[in-house]
């Protein structure tokens, strides 16, 4: 199978090395050709963890219109916040009908994708589709090598039309199909990423931790702590919440994390102290980091926002965006995928529909 998969940070070394040694053939693309100047030479990818070995990946490039010449499939695995840009990218080169699948599309990803990719080409449709989150717990750990230290199970995918999504997992790599379920709908997807109820509020509420230049702390571990945890449960209801009225609830952050960890635990914090996948994972040595940048405007606000329009209290999540404008001096709600973006809705019923509607 021809696979592009897109950016070249965490996720995406990750992705291309293990798709490339199940032989598919794999080209990685990436937006700095800094970043990748090593890997464009070698075209090898060092992995470790799970996947031990040095993997030859076919093309390393940063010529988009290089990348999306005959893929059968796009794997998008960079930041949320680049999504649009992207979008605009691939729309004014790609030439083929394809299935493109953001890894995964945090809250409204595969709305704005499309939206984007449709203002800027109409003539080649393309199938646009999101997962709750990226199936691999890794870290970058080099220009050129990666450790992927779990696969997680279970990763919900979904697509406009649910009624699609088992179809879209079997137009994905055959290594990597079961790895995936399908969504009842894009709510679950969309409302259900997790990744920003994991993220913002544990790394902000640890500034003084993050920015100090003699300690390293283990993210999940030191970060969360019961108060912290608590904190965070408080956001995931409001989450749910907004999940619950519009029609679909999503489970919580702890339900998922059981499911997708296989672990126990009576609260959000001693289900983290029971995932022997995050004993490893060090916190960002600074807020200048995807947790804030990505997950603020591409997650919080957006869910704020919907929420809000709903009539819901969101008290908690607005602490966390208004902590993080204020300590990054950067006004999230304003850069962030807030819904002025899909101004023609304004009812319950044009949200619901908004997740439901079919691929045009």
């Amino acid at each position: 199978m021809n696979i592009t998969v897109i950016g070249a940070g965490n996720s995406g070394l990750a992705m291309a090395a293990h798709l490339s040694k199940e032989r598919n053939n794999v080209i990685l693309w990436n937006r700095s050709k800094s970043t990748i100047s090593k890997l464009i030479e070698t075209q090898t990818i060092y992995c470790e963890g799970i996947i031990n070995d040095q993997i030859k990946i076919d093309l390393v490039t940063d010529d988009i219109e290089k990348a999306v010449e005959n893929p059968d499939v796009i794997l998008i695995t960079t930041p949320a916040n680049s999504h649009k840009e992207l979008a605009e990218q691939i729309a004014k080169v790609i030439k083929k009908e394809t299935l493109i699948v953001l890894n995964p599309g945090r809250t409204f990803g595969a709305l704005e994708f499309d939206a984007t990719y449709r203002k800027h080409n109409q003539e080649v449709t393309q199938t646009i589709a999101e997962t709750q989150t990226i199936i691999y717990t890794c870290r970058k750990t080099g220009e050129d090598s990666v450790n992927i230290i779990s696969l997680k199970s279970g990763v919900l995918i979904s697509t406009f039309n649910s009624s699609e999504n088992k179809n879209i997992i079997m137009k994905l790599p055959e290594c990597i199909q079961k790895y995936f379920i399908p969504a009842r709908s894009m709510i679950e997807t969309s409302i259900g990423n997790v990744g920003m109820i994991l993220h913002c509020a544990p790394l902000l509420l640890n500034t003084g931790w993050t920015e100090s230049e003699s300690t390293i702390y283990k993210y999940y571990y030191d970060g969360i702590t019961p108060t912290v945890g608590r904190l965070v449960e408080r956001i995931d209801e409001e989450r749910v919440a907004v999940s619950r009225e519009l029609g679909l609830e999503v489970e919580t952050t702890k339900e998922w994390l059981k499911r997708t960890y296989n672990i126990n635990g009576n609260t959000l914090y001693e289900c983290i102290q029971n995932n022997e996948a995050y004993k490893t994972i060090d916190a960002p040595c600074s807020l200048r980091h995807r947790y804030i940048f990505e997950d603020v405007p591409c997650g919080l606000v957006p869910l704020e926002t919907i929420g809000k329009k709903l009539g819901l209290n969101m008290k908690n999540t607005s602490v966390i965006i208004d902590l993080a404008s204020s300590l990054m001096d950067v006004d999230f709600r304003k850069v962030g995928r807030n819904l002025d973006y899909f101004h023609d809705s304004n009812s319950k019923s044009d949200f619901k529909n908004l997740f439901s509607r079919g691929n045009r």
